[in-house]
């Protein structure tokens, strides 16, 4: 069974779900592809985990990197924990390409290239917004592409950050 949490951030409802232990989603409301990996038994809870994650998101929305990672279980394919994970790497404030992680990947798996499309759909489904943060991924160009809670939402994010958008 999963558990579930609502938070309120100044961008609008988020819902996190949880396995008990380790934070299993982020989702912001009505989100392209929203609790896509929360069980269909799941019910309302208060649990640490939600705590130190709500923690987390309050120290984010004041303006601040929080410094720790809430225990996450991400419920994907190996290629998305593979993204997920470098996204992971992005410093709060900077961005990364979608190019740019597919050539980290293609360096991991012995490739001579990776596709940033795939990339990119790995990136679309992240399912722990914010923490895992997709709002750094960004078009070769510094363009804001594709996320999935919305490229209004990505642009604040990284304004919060003042992230500095890359330019090749």
């Amino acid at each position: 069974m999963d558990y579930t949490y609502h938070y309120i951030s100044p961008l609008g409802g988020i819902t996190l779900s949880s396995d008990g232990e380790a934070l299993t989603g982020l989702w912001f409301d009505r989100q392209k592809y929203f609790a896509q990996t929360l069980d269909k038994e799941n019910m309302a809870s208060e649990l640490l985990i939600f705590t130190q994650t709500v923690k987390w998101l309050d120290i984010y929305f004041s303006g601040n990197a929080p410094g720790f990672t809430p225990p996450i279980n991400l419920r994907t394919t190996d290629f998305r924990k593979a993204v997920c994970e470098i996204m992971l790497t992005i410093p709060y404030g900077q961005t990364m390409t979608y190019g740019e992680i597919a050539d980290v990947i293609a360096k991991q798996k012995n490739l001579t290239k990776m596709s940033a499309q795939a990339v990119g759909g790995a990136v679309g489904h992240n399912p722990i917004s914010i923490i895992i943060p997709c709002h750094r991924v960004i078009g070769a160009n510094g363009g804001m592409t594709g996320y999935a809670g919305g490229i209004d939402k990505k642009i604040k994010l990284l304004k919060l950050e003042m992230a500095e958008k890359k330019k090749k």
